[in-house]
């Protein structure tokens, strides 16, 4: 290192350690209410933390502990400077907890589950490679539903698992079994489910049936001979493994290349994933249909229809593939109305494509949620989004669907969004649905998602200011010759009432920004709200630079002053980049 870039840089993180300068004023403010002769002692850091802080039960002890980490600032308690930095500490993040939270013993379909689609995909839904490693992946990440596809292989004696109709190249389905259970329960406890889309012959479910035993040994949950009437509860499966799939009532041959090809341009109209992808939005209104062509128009590389009782398609299939079933799947005959009725002496999974829901909202809202209080709903991205994006899981989710599977290959916001809401219990995969979504009232009434609803509360988010970037990007990375401009995007997702975006200013040129702007959001649902947060650096001439975002579920959000680390745009967390911001509610 030249003695002049050593000057350079030793001026720099001079000047970044003395950054508490920069300190809001609102945090100085604080710090002198809370502090005498310009120490903060362990008895005044505890009223703060009461205080502004709202953490009622803490304790002069914990205070101490606080202080003991900064000791090296200050002997004898916090200055401004220790108190700063613990207020970017990570021991000050925005979260209610970090560990399982919620009650765990109700069944699978009182929850939200982490949830992948197509999850042997290494890249686009029309030609990547298949593989184990997206499986390992997303495991690793929390997903708790992995989907396989299965087909013959080439010589029709083995099952292999790739994307059907496309020019996916296969990977063994022994493959995968075995990196699910090594990988299972690494980040999470709680059930695993494999969900099988089956284009199998009966001898093949027989050869699948026995790999899955084989494999899975004792951990692979059965349910028994009979359906079950109720689903298990998350806290009884754990460590286990379940299977969803519904046998097919006939074998289903892969089409030619030539037909692989017309698909592949008939699926070129799909979103915009690019940078960090176009904004989610809510659905428009659809038209509605009922009828059995828009129910199916989606189906054929999906599950088969059910059919309950017919003894001529059930001999076909393998009896030993169809005792692994703990989660049946299908679709009733009938159309739309058919697929949401309730068997009181049965639970299923029903999967429909995202735009079979967008159109089932409009007239089936309610049943929709009646339905997914004992039975589970599985939401699967269109076959047009070959570039593995994916949509706005708001609108399943407020109708209660447990299931929204999301291509975990790419990035952008909707995905975003997916790992903000399981941010929540502890990132076990497995998030408690609000009670509205469970709730029958007297009069046989359920939560209606159409309905506009009163402010239940507001949340008030000062974003006071951000750093680490100059530690975790190259210092040409967002302009060559001068610091950057940074401004911040701050909102909420949600039901459509309480969806919104905010912006900051842009600061010139400046590597530790420092905006001090309000915002309010007045929160309908704030069970289901979502507070979004982006920073990007404006670029006049090009597109603007991304420079971090996180997503993080309103419920689980403590109130006072926090450091909020934010994420790349795969949803990695950076190092060191946080934004440091205060929440309060009314």
């Amino acid at each position: 290192m030249s003695k002049q870039t050593y000057r350079v840089c030793f001026c720099f993180h001079r000047r970044f350690r003395l950054a508490v300068t920069e300190a809001p004023a609102e945090i100085k403010d604080l710090f002198s209410q809370y502090s005498e002769n310009g120490i903060m002692n362990a008895d005044r850091l505890r009223n703060f933390l009461i205080e502004v802080q709202k953490q009622e039960k803490a304790t002069e002890l914990e205070a101490q502990a606080i202080i003991d980490q900064l000791r090296h600032i200050h002997r004898k308690g916090l200055n401004l400077e220790a108190f700063f930095k613990y207020l970017f500490s990570d021991s000050n993040l925005p979260f209610k907890s970090q560990t399982v939270h919620h009650d765990m013993n109700a069944p699978l379909s009182h929850y939200f589950i982490y949830t992948g689609h197509n999850s042997y995909l290494t890249g686009n839904q029309l030609s990547s490679d298949c593989s184990d490693v997206p499986i390992k992946q997303a495991l690793e990440r929390g997903v708790r539903v992995i989907e396989l596809d299965l087909w013959p292989n080439a010589a029709k004696d083995n099952v292999d698992v790739l994307h059907g109709r496309t020019l996916t190249t296969p990977v063994e389905l022994l493959k995968c079994l075995k990196c699910i259970k090594e990988h299972a329960f690494t980040a999470s406890k709680y059930p695993v489910v494999i969900t099988l889309e089956d284009h199998l012959t009966p001898d093949l479910q027989a050869k699948v049936a026995q790999m899955v035993t084989q494999t899975f040994e004792d951990i692979l949950f059965t349910p028994g001979p009979e359906s079950l009437k109720e689903f298990p509860s998350p806290e009884s499966l754990k460590g286990r493994i379940i299977i969803s799939t519904k046998p097919p009532k006939e074998y289903l041959e892969t089409k030619e290349v030539k037909e692989k090809e017309n698909d592949a341009q008939k699926g070129k109209v799909s979103g915009d994933e690019s940078a960090w992808g176009k904004e989610v939005t809510h659905q428009e209104s659809m038209s509605v249909l009922d009828d059995k062509h828009d129910l199916d128009e989606e189906d054929h590389n999906e599950e088969e229809d059910l059919d309950y009782g017919d003894a001529k398609s059930q001999q076909h299939e393998a009896p030993e593939y169809k005792r692994l079933i703990t989660i049946h799947a299908g679709k009733p005959k009938g159309g739309l109305q058919e697929c949401f009725k309730v068997d009181p002496d049965k639970v299923r999974r029903l999967s429909l494509s995202e735009q079979q829901l967008e159109k089932a909202v409009t007239t089936y809202g309610k049943e929709i949620v009646r339905f997914t209080q004992r039975n589970i709903l599985r939401v699967y991205p269109k076959g047009t989004r070959i570039d593995s994006s994916n949509y706005n899981p708001l609108i399943g989710w407020t109708h209660g669907a447990q299931m929204v599977a999301f291509n975990m290959q790419g990035h952008g916001r909707s995905l975003w969004l997916m790992q903000g809401m399981f941010r929540a219990n502890g990132e076990c995969g497995y998030v408690k649905k609000p009670d509205f979504l469970l709730k029958t009232e007297p009069h046989n009434e359920v939560f209606d998602p159409k309905v506009k609803l009163p402010v239940k509360k507001t949340l008030k988010v000062t974003v006071y200011m951000g750093e680490g970037w100059y530690y975790d990007f190259r210092h040409t990375h967002f302009d060559a010759y001068s610091p950057p401009d940074f401004y911040a995007r701050v909102g909420i997702a949600g039901v459509p009432a309480d969806t919104v975006m905010k912006k900051t200013k842009t600061l010139e040129d400046n590597w530790v920004p420092t905006w001090n702007e309000e915002f309010e959001f007045p929160l309908t649902v704030p069970e289901l709200a979502l507070l979004r947060i982006e920073v990007h650096e404006y670029d006049m001439s090009e597109k603007d630079d991304f420079g971090g975002q996180t997503c993080i579920p309103v419920s689980e959000l403590r109130s006072g002053i926090r450091a909020v680390p934010l994420h790349n745009e795969k949803g990695e967390k950076y190092p060191s980049v946080k934004l440091l911001m205060r929440f309060e509610y009314f």
